[in-house]
């Protein structure tokens, strides 16, 4: 029942679908709202979103800076796992709901508020990630999900509620952009309208985080991210907090136009969607964090965190950040990191990344074993026995099942 809520927090930015919903909200439900407006590193100046929390009304307004805990406790654990949805994806706008979904609580908890909201629809995945986060950390709270609720189902719509009660309207809503964005220190996403046609290409306007590769510099830049316990610690040589650490790198590898990803996506939900993705700073970390792993870890250990990274990278996609089995992988990763420490030099170079160097005080890397000069380490010899053992099962179904078996 509507009138069963007194108190709801929601999640503000301050554009016009979360503008719609805080009025919505009052009117309809005619309680009192909270908004929480977090700052993950988007790029985008939050004050104007407490202006108009104030000019409608809200008499509690939290805008908070997230930016350093976002990488530290979210961003960097998955990272450890090298997490890639499908393959392709960095999970950018994935592993930024279970933080706005743990403060939303929080909030509530602290506010004395019976309830939470979210602007995400019904046909997205942000969805499930926003309330299983809130269920798993909060099985009592209620969540009211607007898009779910409301017959507000287009942006026309959207924009004649707002005008008819006098909420400001972002400029460039009225004229409906060719895409939807999602932006934090991690990517920034584009989805919808001109890109629901798999075919065609984004426009190189579109980019606001790299540059166009045919601009980038015409000479290669050579990059050292330094690595404690599988965490990036310092940008060629300089130490760096969690948040400064990836928006340098976010910086170096734009303006070599490293870091773009066209994709289409299984969504939790059922459809495919097609997305078009910069992560330049996570590019280069996931392929830095691989290449000082390549030399600490034993070989089992590599290829068991790669078998399992499919299913985390999963987790996270479908808002599983805080689920029992979520955790239980995280023990793993973590615990196989305790030796990934060293330094990675890589070549950034018109769109393109290569890892050219890698060194650790741990490393399991032998030259006098690989190499192919002689040596006074490995017996050739020994490797007779081997393949005659790893052979052993071929030969005899060989023998049994091949045309040729039994033939010499």
């Amino acid at each position: 029942m509507t009138d069963s809520v007194k108190k709801v927090v929601l999640a503000y930015s301050g554009g016009l679908d979360t503008s719609v919903i805080l009025r919505w909200l009052q009117e309809v439900y005619g309680c009192e709202v909270v908004t929480f407006t977090a700052d993950l590193g988007q790029g985008e100046e939050l004050g104007p979103a407490r202006a108009k929390a104030e000019m409608m009304g809200v008499r509690e307004i939290h805008i908070e800076d997230l930016r350093e805990e976002f990488v530290r406790d979210y961003v960097f654990p998955m990272f450890r796992a090298n997490a890639l949805y499908e393959g392709v994806y960095l999970l950018g706008t994935s592993i930024a709901r279970p933080l706005i979904a743990k403060r939303l609580i929080e909030i509530a908890h602290e506010t004395g508020a019976d309830a939470v909201a979210h602007g995400a629809t019904g046909k997205g995945n942000d969805q499930v990630r926003f309330e299983l986060s809130c269920y798993a950390l909060d099985p009592d709270i209620r969540i009211i999900a607007p898009w779910r609720e409301w017959d507000l189902g287009s942006r026309e719509k959207l924009i004649a509620y707002a005008e008819s009660r006098q909420i400001p309207i972002p400029r460039g809503k009225r004229g409906e952009p060719p895409y939807s964005t999602d932006a934090n220190l991690l990517h920034i996403s584009y989805e919808g309208r001109a890109l629901e046609d798999p075919w065609v290409e984004p426009e190189e306007e579109m980019f606001t985080r790299t540059v166009d590769p045919r601009r980038a510099p015409d000479e290669p830049e050579y990059l050292e991210i330094d690595f404690a316990r599988g965490d990036p610690v310092a940008v060629n040589g300089e130490p760096l907090s969690p948040a400064r650490l990836l928006a340098r790198l976010n910086e170096i590898a734009g303006r070599h136009g490293v870091g773009r990803v066209d994709l289409v996506e299984n969504r939790y939900v059922g459809m495919k969607s097609r997305g078009v993705y910069e992560t330049p700073g996570g590019t280069v970390l996931l392929a830095a964090h691989r290449a000082i792993e390549s030399i600490t870890l034993d070989r089992g250990a590599a290829h068991l965190k790669d078998e399992l990274m499919p299913r985390y990278a999963e987790l996270v996609y479908n808002g599983y950040w805080f689920a029992p089995e979520r955790e239980m992988l995280q023990a793993l990763i973590d615990r196989s990191q305790e030796t990934v420490t060293g330094t990675v030099r890589l070549k950034l170079y018109k769109g393109g990344l290569q890892v050219v160097g890698r060194r650790s005080p741990h490393s399991l890397y032998s030259e006098e074993h690989a190499t192919f000069e002689q040596d006074t380490v490995y017996d050739q010899r020994d490797a007779e026995g081997f393949i005659r053992l790893n052979a052993l099962r071929l030969r005899i179904r060989g023998r049994v099942q091949n045309p040729y078996g039994g033939r010499r």
